[in-house]
């Protein structure tokens, strides 16, 4: 989850990355220029979609009959992405005139099998940026050498199946392997940019199967706990982690008709208080706020004392649970309105749902 992710960060100024698809783009315009020329060139020069023009090594590279082949091993810098280190290969073959630019999936790519996703079901996971980056590498080679830029690009990912378990690509219905993706071709590290954008994704494909009920969830066990309660499809669970913002803010201008927002009793305490990113890094639980909430709920001066102490929102909650206050469902209250409020007028009516540790449930509002 994002909470293990961010205690890995390095301290210092971090280093960027590439994405997939800058590196398949490397690895097919080699491949094209060596099926033209017979030389490899290395390293390799391509266009970024705002302007850049990084180089990168080759690793591995073949020829035979018809065809070429050359390979990048990703570096995504500092950032935690799982595809760190795979050998990003393309092979490309000549097709006959007018036949334009073709892709491919090769061993670890991906297919698409759900509607809602940029690229049509049946076709290779591979996005449209890293597609018109690739088509306009194959391009800007063949007007240099005077041929018609008509070719099969096939993109593989060694081992990149056995990665994808670790993606959000099984629950979007993306079988047999990795996505190449990228809008900038640049990873900046920690930025999250590719979690938030698979919430987006796993939204886009629970609205074109018609689900009238999703669940943002910030970790495994109010996933867990939520799919149980309200006998959810795996499609509509959405790993939300800690970006509650990107979840909601997605869903006002993608409207699914449902939505229940499942967590914990801390991180849904820092969502009633109005904080859209729930890491520990970005927000905390305000004391202040718990002792109001209970002095709302008739608690007594003393109790509002304890709680300016506590160490832990558990700890507050252990002792308002003491006094007979129902904390938790005032967290859950606060946190409804909350997302009512980013939600705007948006035709989605939310309800929130905390469990403890166990995934046990504590309280729910806006249900029924």
């Amino acid at each position: 989850m994002a909470d293990d992710a961010q205690s890995r960060r390095p301290p210092g100024p971090l280093r960027r990355g590439w994405t997939t698809g800058a590196c398949a783009t490397a690895a097919a315009k080699a491949a094209w220029q060596a099926l033209l020329t017979g030389s490899f060139p290395d390293p390799v020069t391509i266009r970024l979609p705002r302007g850049e023009t990084p180089a990168f090594c080759l690793a591995r590279t073949a020829a035979g009959d018809g065809w070429a082949r050359a390979s990048v091993v990703k570096d995504a810098g500092d950032d935690p992405d799982v595809t760190h280190g795979a050998e990003v290969v393309a092979t490309v073959r000549r097709l006959a005139a007018g036949a334009g630019v073709v892709f491919k999936a090769g061993p670890g790519i991906g297919t698409i099998t759900r509607a809602g996703l940029p690229i049509a079901p049946g076709e290779p996971a591979i996005n449209p940026v890293p597609r018109r980056m690739m088509g306009e590498a194959i391009a800007e080679v063949a007007a240099l050498f005077g041929v018609a830029a008509v070719a099969e690009i096939e993109v593989s990912i060694p081992g990149g199946e056995a990665i994808s378990q670790k993606t959000w690509n099984p629950r979007l219905g993306i079988v047999g392997g990795l996505s190449i993706l990228g809008t900038t071709g640049i990873v900046v590290p920690y930025s999250c940019s590719s979690w938030i954008h698979s919430i987006h994704r796993g939204i886009d494909v629970a609205r074109a199967a018609g689900l009238q009920h999703v669940a943002g969830s910030t970790g495994n066990v109010s996933e867990a706990a939520v799919r149980l309660r309200h006998g959810l499809p795996e499609i509509a669970l959405l790993d939300m982690g800690d970006f509650a913002g990107g979840l909601l803010k997605y869903l006002r201008d993608h409207p699914v008709p449902r939505l229940t927002l499942a967590g914990g009793f801390a991180k849904m305490t820092k969502l009633a208080q109005g904080a859209l990113d729930l890491h520990s890094s970005r927000s905390e639980v305000d004391r202040g706020f718990i002792g109001d909430l209970a002095r709302e709920a008739g608690g007594s001066d003393a109790l509002v004392g304890a709680l300016a102490g506590v160490n832990t929102a558990a700890e507050a909650l252990a002792l308002a649970s003491a006094d007979g206050l129902p904390l938790a469902e005032m967290v859950a209250e606060r946190a409804q309105i909350t997302a009512q409020a980013v939600l705007g007028g948006a035709p989605v009516a939310v309800d929130v749902f905390i469990v403890d540790r166990d995934g046990r449930p504590l309280a729910e509002a806006g249900h029924g």
